[in-house]
């Protein structure tokens, strides 16, 4: 075997190298639902080949499943190596499958006969580098969570922090969603769960540990993907500075965020919310929509958002919470405070 085989550690190295390639060998759906951050999918099988192979294995032994394999994949060598050329660096070519097995390895040794140089299997697979990312998930971070009201520009702000030089964890960026039923709205769409843990994992591992990271105080849901359990468990630990911005201030900047995306768009995301915003209010802030009123509207949105971050905050939390000082609508000046940890002079220190 001319390829060599390495663990997670010693593989992950070849995604610092900008000129190595890592391949996914899984199926389309499995590259789908998380992968490796960076790595290209280069299926051996598609999902219901897979499937069926699978079943073969499990019914027929591991004898029939190779032979079916191989008549599935065996055509289609060509276009691999084809693929492959078009995806590789100059440097060394990492593949994996799920747990380092037989997929994989036909792979590597497909490669390495067409003349690949320094083909590199991950030991392990996918499986290996899942246990990875947990384990990054259960470290001590420094978190340094920002809360507010819905509006207060919390985004921006942790923006502006990281061009400070602030390390700056952006859970939602990351997860395609603002976390609100609003939240979708000019987003894209979503990965799935465990795509957006390896998205964390991505930002986390490139953290000094020994120093502070910005986060967004999260529920632990947004939109269709969930904060990792570690991750968001240690977030309630972590001391907490609370943004005050007025709500006046608030609707218009909603208003700026969100007028004009899609109006069909922003008549569901108020629907969703009508049984705590009331029927009353809910047909209200329908009609200013219609009629072009957004700040009307999102002045009634903001009642039930105000309500349910006050509910929230009313819940004991382990970590020190901060309030800064009323303050405009001014996310650079609000990363300048932040950062110097001055946070605006006059603020009171609240402890749960």
């Amino acid at each position: 075997m001319a390829w060599i085989t390495q663990g997670i550690q010693d593989f992950l190295g070849l995604l610092e190298q900008g000129d190595s390639t890592v391949v996914d060998v899984r199926t389309p759906g499995e590259f789908r639902r998380g992968h490796i951050p960076g790595a290209v999918n280069i299926a051996l099988f598609s999902d219901v080949q897979r499937a069926e192979v699978g079943t073969l294995y499990a019914r027929g032994g591991r004898d029939e499943a190779v032979v079916r394999g191989l008549e599935l994949v065996g055509p289609r060598l060509a276009d691999l190596v084809r693929r492959a050329r078009e995806v590789a660096g100059s440097g060394s070519l990492g593949v994996y499958c799920w747990r380092g097995g037989m997929r994989s390895a036909s792979m590597a040794w497909l490669l390495e006969t067409a003349g690949f140089p320094g083909v590199v299997q991950l030991s392990g697979g996918y499986k290996a580098f899942r246990h990875e990312v947990h384990r990054i998930f259960a470290k001590p971070w420094r978190f340094q969570v920002l809360g507010g009201y819905t509006g207060s520009g919390k985004t921006e702000i942790l923006r502006c922090l990281a061009e400070r030089g602030e390390q700056v964890l952006d859970l939602e960026g990351l997860a395609g969603h603002r976390g609100s039923s609003f939240g979708h709205i000019g987003m894209g769409s979503q990965p799935e769960t465990e795509g957006f843990e390896n998205l964390v994992w991505d930002t986390l591992r490139g953290f000094d540990e020994s120093r502070r990271i910005w986060v967004e105080d999260e529920s632990l849901r947004i939109g269709s993907v969930f904060v990792p359990r570690d991750v968001h468990n240690r977030m309630q630990e972590c001391p907490m500075v609370i943004v005050t911005v007025d709500g006046e201030q608030r609707a218009r900047r909603l208003v700026r965020e969100y007028a004009g995306v899609s109006d069909e768009e922003l008549h569901g995301a108020i629907l969703k919310i009508q049984k705590r915003l009331g029927g009353l209010r809910t047909r209200e802030a329908l009609q200013a929509l219609q009629s072009g009123d957004y700040l009307t509207a999102a002045r009634i949105t903001l009642e039930y958002y105000d309500r349910a971050y006050q509910n929230c905050m009313t819940r004991p939390r382990p970590g020190r919470v901060w309030e800064l000082k009323p303050m405009e609508d001014d996310p650079r000046a609000a990363a300048a405070a932040l950062s110097s940890g001055e946070y605006g002079g006059g603020e009171t220190e609240r402890e749960d």
